[in-house]
């Protein structure tokens, strides 16, 4: 699994990943202190959206490929040590594969 984090994230990263996510660019997110990525097999993903749910204060959205029902990412928003701390408990429930 592949995460990344961007701090600050610009208004056009920002378009990209609104219109793309599976809620759809109607349900526009207030502007994020940062985005946290997640790329990997669809079932890591799924683990993955449910840990960062449970961590306070981000929002998760499925971000979709170039068919609508094709997910190709994750993306966590909310505040800066938020979505840290939500990609540190993913990175590390990973690691020890305890999902």
């Amino acid at each position: 699994m592949d995460c990344r984090i961007i701090k600050s994230p610009g208004e056009d990263t920002l378009a990209i990943l609104n219109r793309r996510k599976g809620s759809g660019a109607k349900t526009a997110l207030e502007t994020p202190d940062a985005v946290g990525l997640v790329q990997g097999k669809l079932i890591e993903m799924v683990c993955a959206a449910d840990v960062a749910e449970k961590a306070v204060g981000v929002t998760v959205e499925d971000i979709r490929g170039s068919c609508p029902q094709n997910m190709i990412m994750l993306a966590i928003f909310g505040d800066t040590a938020s979505v840290e701390s939500a990609i540190e408990e993913i990175k590390r429930r990973d690691k020890e594969r305890k999902w």
